[in-house]
C-alpha cells in the first residue's frame, strides 16, 4: 500500500480510469454482439427491414469504437480491426446474393 499522498491519489484515479476503460470495452462489445446476431437475423431472412436493421446496428457498433479510440480505451489498430470484423460479417451474407 502506498504511504505517500500523492500515490494514494494515482491509485484512486487509476481504479476509476479502468472502470470508465471496463464500461467502454463492455459496450463495444455489446454492440459488436448485437450487430453480429443482426446479421445471423438477415442471413436467415433477407428483407429491406432487416437490412435496415443490420445497418442500424452497424453504425452504433462504428460508433462506439470511434469514441472508445477517441478516448483512448481502445488502440487505433484494435478499433479498425473491430470495425473491419464487422464489416466482413456483412459482406460475407451480401456477396452471395
Amino acid at each position: 500500500m502506498a504511504n505517500i499522498k500523492s500515490a494514494k491519489k494515482r491509485i484512486q484515479i487509476a481504479e476509476r480510469n479502468r472502470l470508465h476503460n471496463k464500461s467502454y470495452k463492455s459496450a463495444v462489445k455489446t454492440l459488436m454482439k448485437s450487430y453480429l446476431e443482426a446479421v445471423e437475423a438477415y442471413k436467415a431472412n433477407p428483407t429491406p427491414e432487416a437490412l435496415e436493421a443490420v445497418n442500424a446496428k452497424q453504425s452504433l457498433a462504428y460508433s462506439k469504437i470511434d469514441r472508445a479510440v477517441k478516448c483512448g480505451v481502445l488502440h487505433n489498430n484494435t478499433g479498425a480491426r473491430r470495425k473491419s470484423k464487422l464489416a466482413v460479417a456483412l459482406k460475407k451474407v451480401t456477396v452471395n446474393k
